[in-house]
């Protein structure tokens, strides 16, 4: 035998013995994995230990309760925080400091306060994102705001004179650095009103001592120690005999959780967790292992246990949960988007259980980890005690890596590393990570705009070619690389919060892609946003798209997989019909749009709605909700009304059939209908067993529905919405019930709107007995609905009632409602009501303890309100607008803490209770007979004053210790101010003609940050200023001749000055100054010296103005605007770091000086004496260009290489253009006279919108940019023909061509959705049109083209003659 076939055979054997030994090892691996899974699989789904729970901390909740109530420690005076109480709650981690406030905040207790919010802080301290947090805590939505100052001026507006609670979790920092930070965040929270409290957890009393300083109070705190052992017993048995239904049979279990409880240390964490780890496995043995486990030192050691019961965790989660490690502690968790992720990184396994999807599997996972507390559950998101981050950071050091910061990645970092999150903006760092080759997932988060990041990406998709899960956060990204193509393993795209306006290309060859998010992404999205062959991704799950800005994806009854579908567009063309649902049914959400094209009702049985026993969320719309913009556009063109096109107008049975056809299947729980135009309900509606599982129902829009289902026996519905639905009644007890059971027994919100007709809307059987009528509902909104027969009683636990445009009078609901407990009442809109009736006034005090909110609107006929008022002892909030006959107000109630008085033209004076009341806030406006105001309670904190003929102010305004705001207007018989309290902080008077002076004690407010003052025409002189001043507005001034030399204040930020015609110098300016404008001082003939520290200047409307000092060129002015100073003939040096710039009527300037690199917007305009521009404008940053009525500039220089926008309009000698940069997106062209031709290089891809209006001497065009999507054509009377038309193109406005006779064949592109033909007299005939063509107009062209569309179809048309 050859030598070397020896060897082979030889080889080959001992790895037939390898084979054999891996074979072997294989099967016990997969054992153990079954083995695993089944323990998965076999784990009690019922019930696990409630949330609500508190065990053990009765008496620290009651400590808290009580220093809540207690009044606030503030006192009178200047004071900054003086309305704020702290208390901290302190120890280490794990010892239930944040359940404790958790319970603390959801106690009814605490909504006496006007506001409260809950914000974690962590240890990556962010001042702008701990605002933003409290904003979206209070608001429900994300703050659209990114710097420091418009946060801060948003929280001031919202807590502005309310009473707040402020929970501040999980405080880390006690560096002294971290007190301006602190600072800058609680400054706002100074113009809350007395009486606002924060709650504070920390592991660090340093923490709690640095806030205290900040807010200049003596630390209060709260040191929480371990549970005493029966609590820490109790609390590990609740979790470690979960769902065990008698503990009696299990004594022998019971005895060693005590010996387990005595190793813990009092932890509620420790406890939490390892009685998970004892409820895997109720036996015997498995208990004693742990307890024989090396826990002895979980008293030094939080840390032991915690890893303790990750090792017990099944393999499968042990990856779920130490994948968690690459967010960042305290993120906030969606539980569906993070089983997504387990899905594409394969941590699912495949399940045992029949019809079980993965997704399915992912939630028992989740689950599993909240039940053994890896995971604590929020209102709609989860989070992950930082321990336990902690814990999974520290077993996952070789495949997980979080990156965070500017600083380049470390050599230290494992290449071996699986997963990375990134969160930077040095580029350097980002191009680091291609060297991590075994990476499958990456987070990426990059906030620059910046080319070079787009490379770098695509150098990363190149190399790491084996990413399954990619996640891209940059808001000014505005294209995804095609190089995303390369990889091939990708299961989980995510754009988050970017600008892209069209998704790659490649993405449809990536075949193992299951999910597709765009999340908060920008609104200039194209309408080819998706690719064309998507629907080829056969493997997708789930898509997020901004489906109301795309019009649908062409054939995606492939995606079967699907589970949820926002916006499926039913079209009459094959890929769109609502057939393609037929074989979807893995839906769990669907919503389905212009339902109006369904054209039988065999077409609504093949979407075959029934057959998805997933879903959960339907929404059904025959019409678009929104007008469409070309609609509009057309109207405006004189052109005639559109009327309406939908076949559902003439065919309302139609309707009906259609919606009987597509019944859901009985589990769906959410239903929307809108614009349906049957007159009937659906007959499946009918039949409650078909529709038990509702819990949530809107119809909005059905103009025509007159009968509406038996939704009153739906057992689980919570919600139900009926709104503008005019014809809708209710025939007979259907709508209720059967008379035997409860009227809507689940329902707790019920809005009806704009239903006309309806009168009866509740069984008066069920009125017998009250807890047969609402018994749950909490909120209940009724407007315009004029016939709608009044309450016999409010329903129990109402909370929020608000009437509008009803018209009741009688009020006969107010008796027999003693039991309410309603919070807030509205009513507004009821021209019928004069007084309020005995009811009324009985009904009132019986509410006296739970009414905190009292709103009465556009009530015309109402003279008087109920006397009962003064004796609501909880109302916090009065506001009555529009009433004109009401004559006097009764006493107000001593809790009153806000009152607002609008347009009440008969009443005379203000009740003299007002003086004894809490009241924070008062605010009257327009209320003409009001001469004086009584006297005023010393709470008060905020004063909008503006009634015509108010003379005087009360003599107590020097003693309102804690007013902050006073806003006086629209007085003309004012002249003059009593002195004004110390603690103010903004000062406004608006249109006060007679005020002469202003008091003295201005200068000594040592408060005062705000000064404006308006239309005081017979001011002569102010006082100076005080110290503290930061912002000063002084505006239409006639008689003011100068202004005080204390206006050099070092404080002052903000400075506006305008209209004061007798001003003709200012006096240095203020050295810390920020923003300076100055309009329409006609008199002034010099500025002083420009401050070093300006960012902002704006001078408008100077006549006298001939020269701008040569401090000018500072290197923090950001913003110079120059606009109509008759007299400027040159600009010294322009400032170094400019980036806008705008110069408009200024005619005598000739010369532009050098523009700085740094500018990146430049408007010059109606400037009749420049000739020419700068050659250093071609090495700017400029980004838009605007050049405006230009009548001496003959040419453009070389034009900055990232222009992206420019327009040139009215500058007649301009005769040629210079190449135009490959980075410009739009270019508008109008009223260029000498214009003969465009540059060659207008036909670059970045270009999407051009404008060519009134050009009349250029007779042809070059190649259009081959990706443009809107092109308009006016006025251009010698251009003959036009070039190919791109296929990108998608709106196509042509007008006033007189010389164009024929339009290109390629105008048959697929793309364009708009043409528009105007005033083209010789065009006879159109190519062949565009098959997707949405509307075409045709006006004033050649009579053969106009008849020969007259009546085409299948799009919108409109043809006229001129």
């Amino acid at each position: 035998m050859h030598p070397n076939l020896k060897r082979l055979k030889e080889v080959v054997q001992k790895l037939d013995k390898v084979s054999a030994e891996v074979s072997i090892f294989l099967h016990l691996l997969e054992s153990t994995k079954q083995e695993q899974q089944r323990e998965l699989y076999i784990s009690r789904e019922t019930g696990s230990l409630p949330r609500n729970d508190l065990i053990g901390r009765g008496k620290e909740k009651e400590f808290v309760m009580q220093w809540l109530r207690k009044p606030s420690n503030g006192h009178p005076g200047t004071d900054l925080y003086r309305n704020i109480s702290l208390l901290s709650i302190v120890w280490h981690g794990g010892m239930g400091k944040t359940t404790l406030l958790q319970h603390v905040y959801e106690d009814e207790m605490t909504e006496e306060f006007d506001l409260k919010m809950w914000v974690c802080v962590s240890n990556n301290f962010d001042v702008e994102k701990v605002i933003a947090d409290m904003l979206e805590s209070l608001k429900k939505e994300k703050p659209n705001l990114d710097s420091l100052d418009a946060l801060q001026g948003k929280l001031k507006e919202e807590v502005m004179s309310k009473r707040f609670l402020l929970v501040l979790d999980d405080i880390w920092g006690d560096e002294e650095r971290d007190k301006s930070k602190w600072k800058n965040v609680l400054a706002p929270l100074s113009w809350g009103s007395l009486g606002s409290k924060i709650l504070m957890t920390t592991r660090m009393d340093s923490a709690a001592l640095i806030i205290a300083k900040v807010i200049r109070k003596k630390k209060e705190t709260l040191t929480l120690q371990g549970l005493d052992e029966d609590e820490c017993l109790q609390l590990l048995n609740n979790h470690a005999f979960a769902d065990v239904e008698n503990l009696d049979d299990h004594k022998k279990l019971r005895f060693i959780t005590g010996q387990i409880a005595k190793k813990l240390s009092g932890s509620p964490l420790a406890a939490k967790v390892m009685g998970g780890i004892l409820n895997d496995n109720l036996d015997e043995m498995h208990w004693r292992k742990v307890l024989d486990c090396d826990i002895g030192i979980i008293k030094n050691d939080m840390m032991s246990v915690l890893r303790l019961s990750y090792i017990y965790l099944p393999q499968p989660l042990q990856s779920c949960f130490t994948f968690c490690c690459i967010f960042p502690q305290d993120h906030e968790f969606d539980k569906d988007d993070l089983i997504r992720t387990w899905i594409a990184l394969d941590f699912i396994q495949l399940s045992y259980n029949q019809g079980e999807t993965m997704e399915d599997t992912g939630g028992r996972y989740f689950d599993t980890l909240v039940k053994k507390s890896f995971f604590d559950k929020y209102d709609n998101y989860y989070k992950m005690h930082d321990l336990l981050h902690k814990l999974a950071q520290s077993v996952s050091t070789q495949e997980c890596f979080r990156i965070e910061g500017e600083f380049e990645l470390s050599y230290r970092i494992p290449e071996t590393i699986r997963h990375l999150a990134v969160n930077t903006n040095n580029l350097e760092v980002v191009r680091k990570i291609e060297k991590f080759k075994n990476l499958h997932s990456l987070h990426l988060t990059y906030s620059k705009d910046d080319q070079d990041f787009v490379d770098v990406l695509t150098k990363i998709f190149e190399t790491l070619r084996s990413i399954c899960l990619l996640c891209i956060n940059n808001q000014q990204l505005t294209m995804i690389p095609e190089a995303i193509g390369c990889l091939r393993h990708l299961r989980y795209l995510k754009m988050a919060r970017t600008s892209v306006a069209q998704l790659p290309r490649s993405l449809s060859n990536l075949y193992h892609l299951m999910f597709i998010i765009y999340d908060k992404g920008g609104l200039r999205i194209h309408n080819d946003f998706l690719p064309k062959d998507l629907n080829n991704l056969f493997n997708l799950r789930y898509l997020k798209f901004p489906w109301d800005v795309i019009d649908g994806m062409h054939g995606i009854g492939k995606l079967k997989y699907l589970q949820g579908l926002d916006g499926f567009y039913v079209k009459n063309e094959i890929g769109y019909k609502i057939g393609e649902l037929e074989h979807m049914n893995d839906l769990r959400q669907l919503r389905i749009k212009l339902l109006k094209n369904v054209k039988d009702v065999e077409e609504a049985c093949s979407a075959k709605i029934n057959q998805k026993r997933n879903l959960i969320d339907l929404s059904l719309e025959w019409n678009h909700l929104y007008n469409n913009d070309w609609r509009d556009s057309l109207a405006t063109d004189h052109c005639k009304s559109i009327p309406e096109t939908s076949r559902s107008i003439f065919y309302p049975s139609l309707d009906e059939k259609v919606l009987d056809n597509l019944q859901p299947h009985n589990n769906l729980k959410q239903l929307r209908i809108y614009s349906f135009m049957g007159a009937r309900s659906a007959i499946w509606m009918n039949n409650i067993n078909l529709i038990s599982n509702l819990e949530y129902i809107r119809l909005e829009e059905c103009l025509e529905w007159q009968t509406l289902p038996p939704f009153g026996q739906l057992p689980s519905l919570k919600y139900l919405l009926l709104r503008n639905m005019p014809k809708a009644r209710l025939p007979d007890s259907k709508f209720h019930g059967n008379g035997n059971g409860c009227l809507f027994p689940s329902l707790k919100v019920l809005e009806i709107e704009h239903l006309k007709v309806l009168e009866d809307w509740f069984d008066a059987r069920a009125v017998a007995k009250g807890d047969k009528l609402f018994p749950s509902l909490t909120e209940l909104y009724l407007r315009d609905c004029q016939h709608l027969q009044e309450l016999p009683f409010l329903p129990p636990k109402l909370k929020k009632l608000k009437i509008d445009n009803i018209g009741w009078k009688a009020f006969n609901w107010l008796q027999c409602s003693s039991n309410c407990c309603i919070q807030e009442l509205t009513i507004t809109k009821n021209d019928e009501l004069v007084s309020f009736p005995n009811e009324a006034e009985q009904w009132f005090p019986q509410v006296s303890s739970s009414l905190h909110k009292l709103y009465f609107m556009e009530l015309k006929s109402l003279q008087s309100l109920p006397s009962s008022l003064a004796s609501l002892s909880s109302l916090k909030i009065l506001h009555v607008k529009n009433a004109p006959q009401l004559q006097m107000l009764p006493n107000i109630p001593a809790s009153l803490e806000k009152l607002v008085l609008d347009n009440l033209k008969s009443l005379q004076c203000m009740p003299s209770s007002l003086s004894i009341s809490s009241l924070a806030v008062l605010e009257l406006n327009n209320i003409p007979l009001l001469k004086s105001l009584p006297e005023l309670p010393f709470s008060l904190r905020l004063m909008n004053i503006y009634c015509v003929n108010l003379y005087c102010l009360p003599s107590c305004l020097p003693r309102l210790s804690y007013l902050q705001k006073i806003s006086i207007g629209d007085a003309p018989l004012l002249k003059e101010l009593p002195e004004l309290p110390s603690s103010l902080r903004e000062l406004s008077f608006k249109n006060i003609k007679s005020l002469q002076t202003l008091p003295s004690s201005l200068t000594s407010l040592s408060s005062l940050e705000i000064l404006s003052i308006i239309n005081a025409t017979q001011l002569r002189l102010l006082p100076n200023f005080p110290t503290s001043l930061e912002k000063l507005n002084l505006e239409d001034l006639e008689a003011l001749q100068c202004l005080p030399s204390s206006l050099s204040i070092s404080s002052l930020k903000t400075l506006d000055l305008k209209r004061i015609p007798l001003l003709k110098a200012l006096p240095e300016f203020p050295p810390g100054l920020k923003c300076l404008c100055v309009k329409n001082v006609s008199q002034l003939q010099l500025l002083p010296n420009i401050p070093v520290s300006l960012e902002e200047l704006y001078l408008t409307d100077l006549e006298a103005l001939q020269c701008l000092p040569y401090s000018l060129s500072i290197s923090s002015l950001k913003t110079l605007y120059l606009t109509r100073i008759l007299l400027l003939k040159s600009l010294s040096d322009l400032p170094p770091n400019l980036e806008s710039l705008v110069v408009d009527n200024v005619p005598e300037l000739q010369l532009l000086p050098n523009i700085p690199t740094s500018l990146e917007h430049l408007n010059l305009s109606n400037l009749k004496a420049l000739q020419c521009l700068p050659s250093s404008l071609s090495f700017s940053s400029l980004i838009r260009l605007r050049l405006v009525r230009i009548p001496l500039l003959k040419s453009l220089l070389v034009l900055p290489l990232g222009l992206k926008y420019m327009f040139v309009e009215n500058v007649p000698q301009l005769q040629l253009l210079p190449n135009i940069p490959t980075s410009l997106e739009r270019l508008d062209l109008s009223d260029l006279e000498a214009l003969q031709c465009l540059p060659s290089s207008l036909s670059i891809s970045t270009l999407k919108r051009l404008y060519l209006i009134r050009i009349p001497l250029l007779k042809s065009l070059s190649d259009l940019p081959p990706d443009l999507k809107y092109l308009s054509v006016k006025n251009v009377p010698q251009l003959q023909p036009l070039p190919n038309i791109p296929a990108s193109l998608e709106e196509l406005y042509l007008s006033d061509l007189e010389a164009l006779q024929c339009l290109p064949s390629s105008l048959s592109i697929s793309s364009l959705k708009k043409l528009q033909l105007r005033r083209i007299p010789l065009l006879k005939s159109l190519p062949n049109l565009p098959p997707d063509l949405k509307s075409l107009l045709v006006y004033c062209c050649h009579p053969e083209l106009m008849e020969q569309y007259q009546s085409f179809g299948n799009f919108f048309l409109l043809v006229e003659d001129c």
